[in-house]
């Protein structure tokens, strides 16, 4: 059974891009992204509920391979079939190594640098403008999809987007310029019991220092996120995580 036909059988379409929740516009980087985020969800350690996990994390690898290498890409954007003699998908590859290889596991010392670069950066301004059009001024989502968001930065954050609507650059949703003070409210009454449960982690576990402090909130953080595969250690990896091998050159793609 060909890649198109396993990835119809195993989560009801044969489109690619659909299998990743994103669209043949996608770039380099939002199909990793996409491709972390999906593959979270069906990993064997994280969903052992799932018979037909490994089969699944299977398939998604040979997915990205075909999508993150240039001419095999090409080839299916423009006849919709996959080369299933490639070396790609035709290689004896263990799927779980190619992954870790993608997105190694990040250091206290890697967040760190991250968040002094990030914050106030232009990136950051356009991923915070995508995730309020993406949610249409919900603060309560963007707060929790942000990258280093705390309770403290989100009255910055409510300046970049005020001042973007201001110029005309996104429009202004009612759930943003009318949300009510009662779910302000709430969301820092959340955002303090994070927090003091991260303390608590923090002071059970006999760790005092400031990066011991930091892994105990991105810890709690993930954990209340955790049914969204979306924390701050998640997007992080799959962003900017290193670079994988040199992919295979794909050959002239076939039908199945």
């Amino acid at each position: 059974m060909g890649l198109l036909e396993r990835c119809e059988e195993l989560f009801k379409t044969s489109n690619l891009y659909e299998v990743l929740g994103t669209n043949k516009e996608a770039t380099e980087a939002d199909i990793r992204r996409s491709y972390y985020k999906v593959s979270l969800k069906v990993h064997p350690d994280r969903a052992p509920e799932d018979p037909q996990a490994t089969e699944k994390f299977q398939v998604l690898g040979k997915l990205y391979a075909v999508l993150s290498d240039k001419e095999q890409r090409a080839v299916y954007d423009e006849q919709g079939v996959v080369d299933e003699d490639s070396d790609i998908l035709t290689q004896d590859r263990c799927w779980e190594d190619y992954w870790r290889l993608l997105f190694p596991k990040i250091t206290v010392q890697d967040i760190l640098e991250f968040e002094k670069n990030y914050k106030g950066s232009d990136e950051e301004r356009k991923d915070l403008i995508q995730l309020y059009m993406q949610h249409e001024g919900d603060m309560d989502v963007i707060t929790a999809s942000a990258l280093c968001c705390t309770q403290e930065d989100e009255p910055r954050l409510c300046s970049i987007i005020q001042a973007a609507i201001q110029s005309g650059e996104v429009k202004a949703f009612p759930a943003f310029t009318k949300e009510s003070e009662k779910k302000k409210r709430a969301r820092r009454k959340r955002a303090d019991r994070e927090r003091q449960e991260a303390e608590q982690m923090q002071k059970e576990m006999g760790l005092g220092n400031e990066d011991d402090s930091l892994v105990m909130m991105l810890k709690q953080k993930q954990k209340s996120r955790e049914q969204n595969f979306n924390s701050f250690l998640s997007d992080l990896e799959a962003k900017y995580s290193k670079k994988s091998e040199k992919p295979q050159k794909a050959k002239r793609g076939k039908k199945q």
